[in-house]
C-alpha cells in the first residue's frame, strides 16, 4: 500500500489556502458533506454551516499556517495532527492564536476529503 501521509498534508495545506482565500470550489470538494468541524471554542460547523459563515462574512480567515504535521496513514483513512496559527475575522472582531488540531481524511471512491477537524487553542 502506497503511503498517502504526505500526499494528504499537501492537500490539508490547499484546504488551509481555500480557507484563507474564500476558495468555495475548493473546499466544496475536499470537505466531506458529513464533515464535523470542531473549533478550539468548542462550537461545532458542518461543511454547510462552515461554508456558509465565510461565504456571508461572519467567519473570514486571513491566514491558516500549519507546522509540524505528522501523518498516520491507515488505509483509506489518514489521521493528521499538529499545529497552526489562525488569524479569523469573527463577526467583524480580528483575532488570532494557535491551535494544535487532529484532522482526518477518508478516501471515498478515490477522493480524499476532510471529515473531521478538532482542535484546541494552544496557551498564549
Amino acid at each position: 500500500m502506497a503511503d498517502n501521509g504526505q500526499k494528504i498534508i499537501d492537500l490539508d495545506k490547499q484546504r488551509m489556502q481555500a480557507m484563507a482565500h474564500k476558495d468555495v470550489a475548493t473546499l466544496n470538494a475536499l470537505l466531506s458533506d458529513d464533515l464535523v468541524y470542531t473549533h478550539s471554542s468548542a462550537r461545532i460547523d458542518t461543511k454547510q454551516s462552515l461554508m456558509g459563515a465565510m461565504t456571508a462574512g461572519t467567519t473570514v480567515y486571513t491566514s491558516v499556517e500549519p507546522s509540524d504535521v505528522k501523518a498516520q496513514d491507515l488505509g483509506d483513512t489518514v489521521v493528521l495532527t499538529g499545529v497552526a496559527r489562525i488569524q479569523v475575522l469573527s463577526n467583524g472582531n480580528p483575532n488570532s492564536f494557535g491551535v494544535r488540531f487532529t484532522d482526518v481524511y477518508a478516501n471515498k471512491g478515490g477522493q480524499w476529503q476532510m471529515v473531521a477537524w478538532q482542535s484546541t487553542r494552544l496557551p498564549a
